[in-house]
């Protein structure tokens, strides 16, 4: 099935797609801490810590800080838009500092104990803007979201995704400029303790194509969500 939808991703990114070297695999494992507090008018504040793992979970990949708001103009439709700050750890050592703002545009349906949703992300990104000559060019990304979800009960719910994400322009990698060239799969569930409290716990497989160093990452993810 894998093979399948890989497939398919390769036809999607049409004739320009490019084959570099041979894929690098690594696994790691991804923590997030999120605090969200509801306000009127159908708005949400958030604010989301992450640690990040790699090399087969002995070496520091990056934190970052996300901070946003999410609005719910309809019952069907959410848009929020957020700004991270990334501290990548490098081989040598050193942290690269990265900024992002995000837009997410997010459709939700629910068809008895089963919800579909399709999120579609724009984001920018500079890096190292105080020690970099191009570090304040933007890179800008696409990254479209499918899921699927399933109420088990009032507190477990399990799910399945996919993310394709396209690259409208990087300056630091114009080989894969207007080419679709990551993919993410994922498996989780998500307990919800109390209205306040909600755990959750996932596998993701991410694939690169179409870049100089492509990797396959195998990801355990560990979340909570605190609602004020």
């Amino acid at each position: 099935m894998l093979k399948k939808i890989n497939l398919l991703f390769l036809i999607v990114s049409g004739p320009n797609a490019i084959c570099f070297s041979q894929p690098t695999n690594d696994a790691g494992l991804w923590t997030t801490f999120t605090i969200e507090k509801e306000l009127k008018n159908n708005t949400t504040v958030f604010l989301t810590e992450e640690y990040r793992v790699k090399e087969n979970f002995t070496r520091t990949n990056l934190f970052y800080t996300d901070i946003g708001v999410a609005v719910r103009p309809i019952k069907p439709l959410k848009i929020a838009l957020s700004y991270r700050s990334i501290e990548k750890y490098m081989l040598d050592n050193t942290f690269s500092y990265r900024h992002r703002l995000m837009l997410d545009i997010l459709l939700k349906h629910k068809i008895g104990n089963y919800s579909i949703a399709f999120r579609q992300r724009f984001q920018s990104e500079v890096r190292n803007v105080n020690s970099s000559n191009d570090g304040a060019v933007p890179e800008w990304y696409s990254r479209s979201k499918f899921q699927l979800k399933y109420d088990l009960n009032k507190r477990i719910t399990p799910y399945i995704a996919a993310e394709l994400r396209y690259q409208i322009n990087n300056p630091r990698n114009i080989e894969s400029d207007r080419l679709w060239h990551r993919q993410r799969y994922s498996l989780g569930l998500d307990y919800k303790q109390s209205d306040r409290n909600t755990f959750g716990l996932y596998y993701l497989i991410q694939n690169e194509y179409n870049v100089s160093a492509p990797q396959n990452l195998y990801i355990v993810g560990l979340e909570y969500t605190l609602t004020l």
